[in-house]
């Protein structure tokens, strides 16, 4: 019996471990680009290479981190992945998702 406490005691305390360090990798706000879109919604992004080849972006108040991709396109940028894109012209983005072709926001600004 007392194994079985120091197994489930060890057990909770590398869980604890495990949230500090991904508590520690959490984005800070500051980097970061937050826009505001017409359908109000808050997207905040950033470059992750001098090359601008990629972009992080975060939806809103989410810790979710969607690091996408530059993708051909006509004008201006378009990042993807599997999930969510960002288009940027100008001083201006559109953000959606992708599988459903469901618009998150539209003239999306700098605030």
């Amino acid at each position: 019996m007392k194994g079985l406490i120091a197994v489930v005691a060890l057990a909770l305390l590398a869980g604890c471990a495990q949230l500090d360090r991904f508590r520690s990798s959490e984005p800070s706000v500051e980097g970061w680009t937050t826009w505001t879109c017409d359908s109000q919604a808050k997207v905040l992004w950033r470059y992750t290479d001098d090359s601008r080849k990629e972009v992080d972006v975060r939806l809103g108040g989410a810790e979710q981190v969607y690091h996408l991709k530059q993708e051909p396109g006509a004008s201006g940028s378009l990042y993807s992945d599997d999930m969510l894109a960002f288009h940027v012209k100008g001083e201006e983005g559109l953000v959606y998702w992708v599988a459903t072709n469901d618009l998150i926001g539209r003239g999306c600004k700098a605030e």
